[in-house]
């Protein structure tokens, strides 16, 4: 053939047609629900389909950054498909064990401003994406929204940063406004929970903003420093109980950042502070609730706001003789530095400690969740286990950090929630991971919910430690509540939706071991059933506790049934059960098991009183162990050095220690330079970890204060203040530390002097060296409204001068105090007990002579 005649075939045959490139992508998971992602007209949306059925509409996708629209105009660029297999265990949750398999599929797309991938992970229980860009980048904003059919039920929440507003019902088509995680929509047997997993301090927090016929995703911060991938933007995605025992935002999170968990031990609480709000300032008081805690087997106790670092040592040696742990709150703003952190975190930790409860955080920020990421670092290398409290709702940080127990973002009871708001909690907060709602008011409260309910409640919600909000004497009043309570698991093997809808009622079980636990919880009155199918063959005993006629304590029942009967309890209006279920043998009167006690013993300590150590000098601590009634195994005898210490002798060890019996031990401590007081513990332990511990209380001193030395400029051996910190030089501003101003009396500024706020108590050691102690003492003008003080100077617990109650603004008042033989002077402001608000008080230009 001719070059002229194959040129010219060319020109006549039809030229074959070009391959366009897709702009619609399907990602099926291994279940029911698919994804499904289009590009029109350069724009892109998903869309999630359930069965055939569309339950999220088409809703726009793609991210804007400081130089990059990647909204529009888009085209693709390429895909590829992988499966993910997740296999993991959790310290706490709706079951410890989990397995999950997803498909993820990854699609590039670009415009002349830039590219990213998009990667859509479809599981047997929902669809995410979230946006891979190429670099790290300064996000705006980002067009992922969901689009919910207009006439679907909708269960939201308001939105603040600390995630306590009542959830409301409304439908899609209805709702106005911004709106927290998760968002719970229903249309049919067609449910969709919407949140977000994986946020950290690489990106910010987000919420939903209706707007126009879908909810669009607003980002905390007007700009966020990303790393380049953004969270799971995440719709859970089937039935209701599919849905309400999902774990999707946690099979989505980075995985555990360490393995040792053998130190992470969820449990439940004795908490104080709801039922009886000033008793955590009160040590014989924490020491009932750590002696109730230790009758009923309870692992923990948490001493809320107002614990007093004078006595938070010995509480915690009542509470670990006794095999009760202590948990200490704290204000986020307390660990903002790395110096706190550094500081506060090791201090509580030498203590023995076991977890702190972080409250107030209050922000979905770049900046707070970057704090989150710090905080949790630091107690991970400590070993502290934590609670958030005032706080985001779960991300699937009970993943990556397996010491978070459990989160508030509720309206729990200490907020007094409407009772017929409790049912829809299960079915949308605590989808997210353990919720601290603090159940169990028996008491304390509306009293709204029937005493039943609240005792279904630490079964209907999940939580790693269960904080019951009632005092010891209103639980020891209903000791079938007790009783039922001293038996509950906070931990899970499975988990399932019985019965329930979002409106009404929540039925739901829960297996530890091969003890199965039943809650149930109605707003209206019914009959609430239990459906046993879930049990394996053969006979069960099932104990119920249930509403008598009137409020007062439960009644309990027990019943021999089958897999294929139902349990079924008449419930009042905001009434419930609970039940327990255990396989039945011949004679099995109960499925209660034995509540752990730690055996009774005693350990004491030489010498006694307090011995000062001058720095690089030795004492000699001896400690004596004394069993009490009960053979014990495994026990060590043995002193602790504290931090900057050296400790000289050996561990004593028995393998077992009758009724009676004692071990005796002597060990030699060489004093490091930190000067102040300090505990030299003697610890025995015995058992499964059962820790005594007395200490030998030892002071090293400074060096006695110079001639004219200001009170500012020298080290504090005690410290408290009835509001952050005292703050040296400054007024004492707020509760974070340098936030105060200049010393201000009367108009009259002060460049020296201590800034304090009632009731606050600050020890100066003088070494009996000092003769006169001079100041200036006032109200400090920086407060708007007047308050009312005492001044009071101690020495070695005399009283030496006291002010009388100065009231509101006015000069400051001169004072010169005799100091003569005093070896610890104590400058002491009180509240004068009309309560502590605008009682910020200065001793200004206080110094010594010396």
């Amino acid at each position: 053939m001719s070059r002229l005649l194959a040129i010219v075939l060319a020109l006549l045959l039809p030229a074959a047609p070009a391959v366009a490139a897709p702009d619609a992508w399907t990602v099926s998971g291994p279940g029911q629900v698919t994804a499904h992602i289009a590009l029109t007209g350069g724009n892109l949306t998903l869309a999630v389909r359930r069965q055939g059925r569309t339950v999220l509409q088409p809703a726009s996708v793609g991210i804007t950054t400081t130089t990059a629209d990647l909204t529009r105009d888009l085209t693709f660029t390429g895909r590829s498909d992988r499966v993910v297999i997740e296999r993991y265990d959790m310290s706490a949750g709706k079951r410890l064990h989990r397995a999950t398999r997803m498909t993820e599929t990854r699609l590039g797309f670009r415009n002349a401003a830039g590219a990213f991938a998009l990667l859509v992970r479809a599981a047997p229980d929902g669809v995410a994406y979230r946006y891979v860009l190429p670099t790290p980048a300064t996000v705006t904003s980002e067009a992922s929204s969901f689009t919910v059919p207009a006439d679907a039920k909708a269960w939201l929440l308001p939105y603040n940063a600390w995630y306590e507003a009542n959830r409301v019902r409304t439908t899609a088509g209805e709702a106005t406004g911004d709106f927290g995680y998760p968002s719970l929509f229903g249309n049919g047997t067609d449910f969709a929970l919407l949140t977000e997993s994986d946020v950290d301090g690489r990106y910010a927090g987000s919420r939903l903003r209706k707007s126009g016929n879908g909810f669009q995703v607003v980002l905390a911060d007007a700009q966020v420093e990303s790393t380049g991938t953004t969270p799971w933007r995440t719709a859970i995605v089937g039935d209701l109980p599919t849905v309400s025992t999902s774990t999707l935002v946690d099979d989505l999170a980075t995985p555990a950042t360490f393995t040792d968990r053998s130190w992470i031990k969820p449990g439940k609480v004795a908490w104080s502070w709801l039922s009886e709000h000033s008793s955590p300032g009160d040590f014989a008081r924490q020491k009932q609730y750590v002696d109730f805690a230790a009758r009923n087997g309870w692992e923990y106790a948490l001493v809320d706001e107002g614990w007093n670092a004078a006595w938070v040592p010995e509480l915690i040696r009542h509470a670990r003789a006794q095999g009760v742990e202590i948990l200490l709150w704290l204000r986020w703003s307390d660990l903002d530095t790395p110096q706190e952190r550094d500081t506060v975190l090791p201090r509580i930790k030498q203590w023995g400690a076991k977890g702190v409860k972080l409250d107030f955080m209050e922000s979905d920020s770049q900046a707070r969740y970057r704090w989150y990421d710090e905080v949790l670092r630091k107690t991970a290398e400590l070993k502290l286990m934590v609670n958030f409290h005032g706080s985001t709702i779960p991300h699937g940080l009970a993943r990556t950090w397996p010491h978070v127990l459990t989160m508030e973002a509720v309206r729990g009871a200490e907020n007094e929630p409407p009772a017929a708001n409790n049912p829809v909690q299960f079915f949308t907060r605590n989808v997210a991971g353990s919720m601290d709602y603090t159940p169990v008011s028996l008491e304390v409260g509306t009293k709204e919910a029937s005493i039943a309910h609240e005792t279904a409640l630490p079964v209907v919600y999940e939580s790693g430690w269960t904080h019951f909000a009632d005092k010891p004497e209103a639980y020891e009043r209903h000791p079938q509540v007790l009783r039922y309570l001293n038996q509950l698991p906070t931990v899970w093997d499975e988990t399932r939706l019985l019965d329930g809808d979002p409106d009404t009622h929540a039925v739901v079980a829960r297996r530890n071991g091969d003890r199965w636990f039943v809650g149930g919880i109605t707003a209206e009155q019914r009959t609430l059933k239990a459906p046993l199918g879930f049990l394996g063959s053969g006979q069960w005993l099932v104990e119920t506790v249930r509403d008598p006629a009137t409020r007062s304590d439960v009644v309990r029942d027990r019943q021999v049934l089958r897999a294929t009967d139902s349990l079924k309890v008449p419930a009042r209006r905001n009434g419930g059960f609970a039940a327990v279920i255990c396989r039945n043998r011949p004679g099995l009167q109960t499925c209660d098991q034995p509540i752990r006690q730690v055996p009774r013993t005693t350990l004491t300590v030489t010498p006694t009183g307090t011995v000062d150590v001058t720095p690089g000098s030795s004492v000699e601590v001896a400690g004596t162990f004394t069993n009490g009634d009960q053979e014990i195994r495994d026990v060590a005898l043995t002193a602790t050095a504290p931090q900057g210490w050296t400790v000289t002798g050996q561990v004593v060890r028995r393998d077992e220690l009758a009724p009676g019996e004692s071990v005796s031990g002597s060990w030699r401590l060489t004093a490091g330079d930190q000067v102040g007081p300090v505990d030299v513990p003697v610890v025995a332990t015995f058992g499964d970890g059962v820790h005594v511990e007395q200490a030998v209380k030892a002071f090293v001193p400074p060096p006695v204060p110079a001639n004219g030395a200001q009170v500012s400029d020298l080290p504090f051996m005690n410290e408290t203040n009835g509001w952050g910190p005292v703050e040296r030089n400054t007024s004492n501003g707020e509760n974070n530390g340098g936030d105060g101003r200049a010393l201000s009396v009367g108009g009259v500024t002060y460049a020296k002097g201590l800034g304090v706020h009632a009731p606050s108590d600050v020890g100066i050691y003088l070494g009996r060296g000092c003769t006169r102690f001079t100041a200036k003492i006032g109200l400090d003008d920086e407060t708007t409204e007047p308050g009312s003080v005492a001044f009071q100077v101690v020495g070695d617990d005399k009283p030496l001068y006291d002010s009388g109650i100065l009231w509101g603004k006015g000069a400051a008042v001169p004072i010169d105090v005799d100091v003569s033989g005093v070896r610890m002077l104590s400058l002491r402001v009180t509240d004068t007990g009309d309560g502590r608000n605008f009682d910020h008080a200065d001793w200004a230009e206080a110094s010594l002579t010396c």
